[in-house]
């Protein structure tokens, strides 16, 4: 690569700014879950696997040791998964930056971190302590609101794809996370898809 090229690059994440990713991506899987038991949450995908009786008490069974990242996996994969049939009604799909996509290298870059945590044995709210402020035993709207806050505030226009942020994805891979977080604000009955397209 000539030397020129090398320098227009963006930085190499650093692992603080992927584990900024994951716990946004991990809450706000978490968070939008439907009912979970008897608990109703934003219901943005439809998946009961936080729940002591859902998916929780299977993966207990099933990875002992490893249960609660395995929950939080899949509750980031529905998310996923939710987030990637919107951005396939683009005309571009590849043109848009979300939360759960934001190019193939980084996205390889989250899921190999993920396994180093879930390797390391330590659990997931240790391992990544911004969930304190997301997942605890019962369901608060009005915290998870001010969560979002909290990241800031960005401009967006609603658009039938869904919110797209006004402006140029930052460089940086945490003030491009802050930027996507924010744009959850306000909540919404469906899953706003904050999001980038380029040439916008």
């Amino acid at each position: 690569m000539p030397v020129d090229a090398a320098r227009n690059l963006p930085p190499a994440p650093q692992t603080a700014e992927v584990d900024l990713l994951l716990t946004a991506q991990i809450a706000v899987a978490w968070a939008g879950e439907g009912h979970v038991g008897e608990e109703p949450r934003l219901g943005w995908w439809r998946s009961d696997l936080t729940s002591e009786f859902g998916g929780r008490d299977l993966f207990e069974r099933l990875l002992p040791r490893t249960h609660r990242w395995a929950v939080l996996q899949a509750v980031r994969e529905a998310a996923r998964r939710t987030d990637a049939e919107l951005r396939e009604r683009a005309s571009n799909p590849d043109g848009v930056t979300s939360l759960y996509s934001l190019g193939f290298d980084l996205d390889e870059r989250a899921e190999e971190r993920l396994l180093e945590l879930k390797r390391a044995g330590a659990p997931p709210e240790v391992a990544l302590p911004g969930l304190g402020a997301v997942i605890r035993d019962s369901w608060d709207p009005a915290g998870f609101a001010g969560w979002v806050q909290s990241h800031g505030k960005v401009e967006h226009k609603v658009e039938p794809l869904g919110r797209r942020v006004v402006g140029n994805p930052p460089p940086a891979l945490g003030d491009l996370v802050r930027r996507l977080v924010a744009a959850l604000y306000p909540l919404a009955p469906a899953y706003p898809l904050p999001h980038y397209r380029s040439g916008k």
